[in-house]
């Protein structure tokens, strides 16, 4: 994607040309992109000058003296307050006129397209598009109510002798009243006619019209400052306030059009967040004992004390082991002693000896309190303020003769907070310009003459950013260019709603939420050892281990504990995350792995990249291992003895099913109760049954097939109606019996058939497709019985129906010749059989000499190999391996018996996969010496690894449940390879960076506005596009959804930090 994408394409920039002067001017709708009548527009400027007729009519009578100015103030407002009810009636009115006419009308397809038929200049149409109305009766009143409160005060606000007074100018006066009643209309219009999108906007949805309080609002601000200046007595700056709020009061439809002043719902956050942080204890900031422990001194040159050539757990914990020990000491200072101290210090001031007023109590309870929550701001602060203290001699300057200590103190900390944050935005504004040139893929045609603008006008940029910092409020950069914005004050978190309350979860979530508990231990430790730098709340740092992103925001930070989100970005990387994500290692490869042979305090090369490493975490995590078969799963030798291996491993797999099983019985006399046609039941009942003959309406026939009904579906494979289920006998080489009948035909039902059948003499409903028909009278073919020679072989016989496959004689036999007797005697030689009270010395013996129970694992692999394999004896290709790992085999006649088993079938497919991971073992760690080491690798299997597919159900809880190996085969089907991926739990080093905050800020800010203002949601604009040094894209997708698109999310997440 080149520099030149369209910053909006042409749909919207047509719809943002539409939007941006109906937002200018509070709602009105001039720029319809379509033909509509002049009327459209003739009514809707005549509403929007309607609060300035009815207010100047109470001006007109108060000029002439006919009344005083509070009741033209009543006169003007009672009159705006009927207008507004009118109005929202006559929309309530079309709109019950609209809804008895729809009933009997097709909805009109044009205003689907935002595109209105109206019929006449009062036409229900026509007041529905001018006056949309409001969703809430509530609303309908209340903001009918404000509107005349706020034409009323607003006549007061702007007569003009009242404007005199405080000019003495009378073209001032006329300025100030032509433009401060524009001003009024926009806000009326926006409140109770249509309400504009805001450019400023917080939440995504209005669910309770606020927006229409918001401009409104800020004029009943100048209009309380004015109230205050009339009933207030020769109070010389309520004056200056006023005259200056009433040049400002002019400038506020820019304001409101440039989004510098946040919405309602930001302004309150925002306004309890700064009063808790400067009112009642601020924002934790780091002392310079925090700096020796971090890789970079103030991000500019190395740390010579933090260890180089960080790359494993065992070497980096030996080398930090001194910084441990500096940060312990700190710990201590700044939880026991400095407390104490600063307590000490402040309890000797004299502005506590004198009789307290106000400012003395609120400057003192906020740093006693700050002394505590945030140990670190109150000490720099006191420093601070003790130096001027001592600089300052002169006993008749305002910071000795008008503040005490408290309020002193008050004034640092908001100073202290204030710089930093324009030393940051500053950083951001110049990162935006001297990147668009110097990053090739960000120049664009307007590049050189953005730049310039911004050094010619380099005094009003300083402006902006020191406004921005002063409302603690972001810099938006618009579409991520070098054109800066002043953006509304939020709180600090950026967005509205619960933390971690959505994401947009999918199947790599999984290795996030596995990996966070531990990632949130080590942070403990790194922000309790000042490892991270300055924590304030509001810092963002970005984590890197492999694939995963780790993004995690500060939110609260307090006496010993801190409370974070953490958040998991995609791992399929695109094209432009994959740049981003680059550009990270390269930083913290620089940082950590390149550093054995670098000089003494070398320089940050990165310097300037909003992405300053910190540190390394030991985080136990998953590493993720990839490799190509090839020369594995297309070798010959590995194939050909797979079969083998694989009769070996299910062997094993059987006999270890039926010995577990076996624990649930105590003497092989329970076994019988217990098995209930899992096992077979008593050896000469059940031959009995076995050998009665079906009995003929038991055989094939349409006869026995039960009323047909419409709702019924042939390829249903659940009964339904009637029709039920019937479980037959075991057999070898037949299929169920199937109901089938013809829509419409005529059916009888023998008279001798019981009404009420059991389960065993119901037939099969399910419709079987594909399998050879069974002919009418065939009687079944039965299994013999089978009698062991041990009586505790029971115990370990397999389900009877597992050794029903329809295989061929020969190929029984030809499985005795290769079933591996020896195996098999060995796995039985390690049984022990502890859960039987009695059990004769030579059980083992024993049950090795049953012949029977060996012909029943014949059997039992054989039905499995020829589920998977066929019959033929040929090699399977790769692609055969491939499928059977994955489930996915062809259809085949041993297949569909197989699937019918589903137990035997799930052994079948984890002992295909085992036998698969055993030769890639075999392949690269070298052949199998003996029976015991085979099985301690089947054992390994079973015990600590996950052997299946990544798309399993079963992956993702082994994830969770931290099982230390997981396996998965691939493929690439445009490479044409094959691939294994390895998964290992372990303590692994993540490395950890300090992202600029307002650069973040920023960048979110952007895209609130470009979203939820510009609709400009196409995938490939230019501000999501990948910016290696503002990680533009990556922070585009750590913002909350729906903006953003974070694969994981946590909750507030408190670390205690002692």
């Amino acid at each position: 994607m080149g520099p030149d994408v369209p910053l909006l394409n042409d749909y919207k920039q047509e719809f943002f040309l539409k939007r941006f002067p109906q937002t200018v001017l509070g709602g009105p709708r001039f720029k319809l992109g379509y033909c509509a009548p002049p009327y459209i527009y003739v009514n809707q400027i005549i509403l929007f000058l309607t609060p300035w007729v009815l207010g100047g009519v109470g001006t007109l009578l108060y000029q002439l003296g006919i009344m005083k100015d509070y009741y033209t103030a009543a006169l003007s407002g009672g009159l705006m307050f009927v207008t507004a009810l009118i109005l929202q009636m006559t929309n309530l009115y079309a709109k019950q006129k609209t809804v008895r006419v729809e009933r009997m009308q097709i909805q009109n397809t044009l205003t689907d397209e935002d595109e209105f038929e109206f019929s006449s200049c009062v036409g229900s149409e026509t007041v529905k598009f001018i006056i949309p109305g409001k969703k809430y009766i509530i609303n309908t009143v209340f903001h009918s109510l404000l509107a005349g409160v706020l034409c009323g005060l607003g006549t007061w606000y702007l007569l003009p002798n009242r404007i005199t007074l405080l000019y003495s100018n009378i073209g001032g006066t006329v300025m100030i009243f032509v433009f401060g009643w524009v001003t009024i209309c926009i806000g009326e219009y926006s409140l109770i006619i249509n309400t504009a999108t805001e450019t400023a906007t917080f939440q995504a949805l209005d669910t309770y019209e606020i927006t229409a309080l918001m401009r409104p609002f800020y004029i009943f601000v100048f209009i309380a400052v004015d109230l205050a200046h009339r009933f207030a007595v020769n109070t010389a700056i309520l004056e200056q306030t006023n005259q200056i709020l009433h040049i400002i009061f002019l400038f506020l439809p820019f304001l409101w059009a440039m989004g510098i002043l946040p919405p309602l719902d930001a302004f309150f956050l925002w306004g309890m967040e700064q009063l808790l942080e400067f009112g009642l204890g601020g924002s934790p900031m780091s002392s310079n004992t925090k700096e020796i422990q971090r890789v970079y001194l103030f991000g500019v040159f190395r740390n010579p004390f933090y260890p180089k050539d960080v790359r494993t757990v065992t070497v980096f914990m030996e080398k930090q082991r001194r910084l441990m020990k500096v940060g312990v000491v700190r710990r201590i200072l700044l939880t026991l002693v400095s407390p104490f101290a600063m307590i000490a210090f402040l309890s000797l001031d004299r502005s506590l000896q004198n009789l307290h007023s106000v400012s003395v109590c609120i400057g003192f309870t906020r740093i006693f309190r700050m002394v505590w929550q945030n140990t670190e701001n109150a000490l720099l602060d006191i420093v601070v303020v003790s130096v001027a203290q001592m600089l300052v001699f002169n006993p008749d300057l305002w910071w000795n003769r008008s503040l005490d200590t408290g309020i002193r103190l008050l004034l640092v900390g908001i100073l202290r907070d204030r710089l930093l944050q324009f030393v940051s935005k500053l950083q951001f504004a110049i990162a935006i310009l001297l990147t668009s040139w110097t990053e090739k893929k960000q120049r664009r045609k307007s590049t050189a003459t953005l730049i310039t603008l911004n050094v010619v006008f380099f005094p009003i940029l300083l402006t902006f950013v020191t406004i921005s910092a002063l409302l603690s409020s972001p810099l938006l950069p618009l579409f991520t260019l070098p054109v800066f914005l002043i953006g509304f004050p939020r709180p600090i978190r950026s967005w509205p709603g619960p933390v971690g309350a959505t994401a947009c979860v999918c199947s790599d979530t999984v290795y996030y939420q596995q990996m966070v508990p531990s990632l949130a231990v080590a942070l403990q430790s790194a922000l309790a050892a000042g490892s991270l730098g300055l924590s304030l709340p509001g810092s963002h740092y970005l984590c890197r281990f492999q694939d995963r992103l780790m993004w995690i925001l500060v939110l609260e930070k307090g006496f010993t504990y801190c409370g974070v989100n953490i958040k998991g970005l995609e791992l399929q990387e695109t094209s432009c995350h994959a740049a981003e994500a680059h550009r990270v290692d390269e930083i913290f490869e620089m940082a950590f792995e390149h550093q054995e042979h670098a000089k003494i305090l070398s320089p940050n090369h990165h310097f300037g990249h909003i992405l300053t490493p910190c540190t390394v975490l030991p985080v136990r995590l998953y590493s993720d291992a990839r490799n190509v078969l090839s020369g594995i799963i297309d070798s010959h030798e590995n194939l050909k003895h797979l079969k083998d291996d694989f009769i070996k491993v299910l062997v094993w797999m059987l006999i270890q099913y039926c010995y577990k099983k076996s624990k649930t019985w105590e003497n092989p006399g329970n076994a019988n109760k217990n098995k209930k046609g899992s096992f077979p039941e008593n050896q000469h009942s059940s031959a009995v049954e076995r050998a009665r003959p079906l009995r003929e309406e038991d055989s094939f026939s349409v006869d026995t097939i039960e009323d047909w009904t419409d709702d019924s579906d042939i390829f249903d494979l659940e009964p339904s109606g009637r029709m039920k289920d019937r479980k037959e006998p075991g057999q070898l080489g037949t299929t169920p019996k199937v109901p089938l009948s013809i829509p419409g035909s005529v059916e009888t039902q023998t008279q001798d058939v019981p009404q009420e059948m059991s389960p065993e003499d119901k037939l099969y409903r399910a419709v079987v497709l594909g399998l050879p028909a069974v002919d009418k009278g065939k009687q079944q073919e039965v299994l013999p019985p089978v009698e062991f020679s041990c009586c505790y072989s029971e115990l370990l016989s397999i389900p009877e129906e597992w050794r029903t496959a329809p295989v061929p004689t020969s190929k029984v036999n030809e499985m005795r010749q290769r079933f591996p007797e020896e195996w098999y005697h060995f796995i039985l030689s390690q049984l022990d059989f502890f859960h039987l009270k009695e059990k004769p010395s030579n059980l083992l013996e024993d049950l090795m000499k049953d012949k029977a129970l060996k012909d029943l694992y014949i059997h039992g692999v054989l039905s499995c190999c020829f589920g998977l394999f066929g019959l033929d004896n040929t090699v399977p290709a790769p692609s055969h391996v491939f499928r059977a790992y994955t489930g996915g085999i062809p259809w085949s006649v041993g297949l569909d018996w197989l699937t019918g088993k589903p137990e035997l079938f799930q052994l079948a497919l984890k002992a295909f996969r085992y036998t698969f991971k055993l030769m890639v073992d075999k392949a690269s760690l070298g052949p199998v010496e003996n029976f015991k080491e085979l099985v301690n690798y089947l054992e390994e299997y079973e015990n600590d690894w996950y052997i299946g597919l990544v798309s399993d159900l079963e992956w993702q809880q082994a994830v969770l449940q931290e099982k230390p190996y997981l396996f998965s085969l691939g493929h690439d089907p445009n490479m044409g390879i094959y691939t294994g991926r390895v998964l290992t739990l372990q303590e692994l080093l993540v490395q950890v960076g300090k992202l600029n905050d307002e650069a973040v800020r920023g960048q979110w800010a952007n895209l609130s506005w470009e979203l939820l203002y510009a609709t400009n949601d196409d995938e490939e604009r230019y501000s999501i596009q990948a910016h290696p040094v503002l990680l533009r894209n990556l922070t585009v997708q750590a913002a909350d959804p729906p903006l953003g698109y974070p694969v994981y999310s946590s909750e507030l997440l408190h670390l205690p930090l002692f």
